[in-house]
């Protein structure tokens, strides 16, 4: 869908744009211009198993591109239904093109587009300077995800009480288990674990084996894995090392472990916050998820919602995430 208006043209994002999309990222949230950010833009936004990224870019009459909306195509599982939804991501504006209407008029186009495919709602977690602009354009408030910390000794609870700020983008390196995409090479193995979990009644993303070697496989966020037995099918848990102010933090993006060993939950958590060297882990979910969380009241993202096709918002309560499933990526 295109729109045009008040010398502005809204589009879908074209392969040839990629460049100008690119210098568009820099110039307006900081990305850099090495092949790393390529390379990133293209695994998140073109190899997603889910389906590549609606997008549009919005450009003055003279083709200058002048601002970008992407939206991160996603799948939940509710019982049996899956639920085909997208996450609000990688929005900018031109430094000295903003307070010109460009992010809304992106925004209600992308809306529109995205109803006609047929998805059933926009979820994302803004920040704090983000929040009102999204819940002045029909955005609605779920409440704020619980997060939850295991620090490696008791007086590391100082850190975990200062690290208000938030964390470095790209990951720390650790020789702590294996890269995440090596523990999920063996695609059959893989699939025994998926088949052995225990299920939730919760809204949670749809596991698969393309889903996992993709999320967790791209090399420069550096995501490494720890797995309970000599095979993933044992049981497995997927982290990444990263900084927050001074604070060096585990981040727990999914433990998966067999129904009939839910213990192993706990033991790999305890073991990667031992292995890293970290101050502590960081969770989403209930606090008592793996066990020896504690919950850090007030410090989750807040979780937003937006009506596609279906015009019921989920409850807190009714979802089941991960910080695989939250994490700014």
């Amino acid at each position: 869908m295109t729109t045009v208006g008040h010398d502005l043209i809204v589009r879908p994002l074209a392969a040839t744009d990629r460049p100008l999309v690119l210098g568009l990222l820099e110039a307006s949230l900081g990305w850099s211009s090495d092949e790393r950010h390529a390379e990133y833009f293209a695994w998140k936004h073109e190899q997603s198993p889910f389906g590549a990224s609606p997008a549009w870019v919005a450009t003055d009459g003279d083709g200058r591109l002048l601002g970008l909306r992407t939206f991160l195509r996603w799948e939940f599982v509710r019982g049996s239904t899956v639920v085909r939804a997208v996450r609000a991501v990688d929005t900018a504006t031109r430094p000295g093109a903003r307070r010109r209407g460009i992010f809304s008029r992106l925004t209600t186009t992308a809306i529109q587009s995205l109803v006609l495919d047929g998805l059933a709602f926009v979820v994302n977690t803004p920040n704090a300077q983000s929040l009102h602009g999204y819940l002045r354009m029909g955005w609605r408030r779920v409440g704020r995800v619980p997060v939850s910390a295991q620090p490696s000794s008791f007086s590391r609870w100082v850190r975990v009480a200062r690290a208000r700020v938030p964390a470095q983008k790209w990951s720390l390196p650790t020789d702590a288990g294996v890269p995440a995409a090596v523990a999920f090479a063996d695609r059959s193995a893989v699939g025994r674990l998926l088949s052995a979990l225990q299920p939730t009644t919760g809204l949670h993303t749809r596991l698969g084996v393309d889903y996992l070697r993709w999320r967790y496989g791209f090399p420069h966020l550096q995501y490494r894995a720890l797995t309970a037995g000599p095979s993933v099918e044992d049981g497995i848990v997927v982290f990444r090392l990263r900084r927050r102010g001074r604070a060096i933090e585990v981040v727990v993006c999914d433990v998966l472990v067999p129904a009939q060993e839910a213990r192993l939950a706990k033991r790999l958590c305890r073991e990667v916050v031992a292995m890293t060297g970290a101050d502590y882990a960081l969770r989403v979910g209930r606090p008592n998820a793996g066990g020896g969380f504690v919950p850090l009241p007030g410090q989750g993202p807040v979780l937003t919602w937006r009506a596609l096709t279906d015009s019921k918002m989920p409850t807190l309560r009714e979802w089941d995430l991960t910080l695989g499933d939250v994490e700014l990526f």
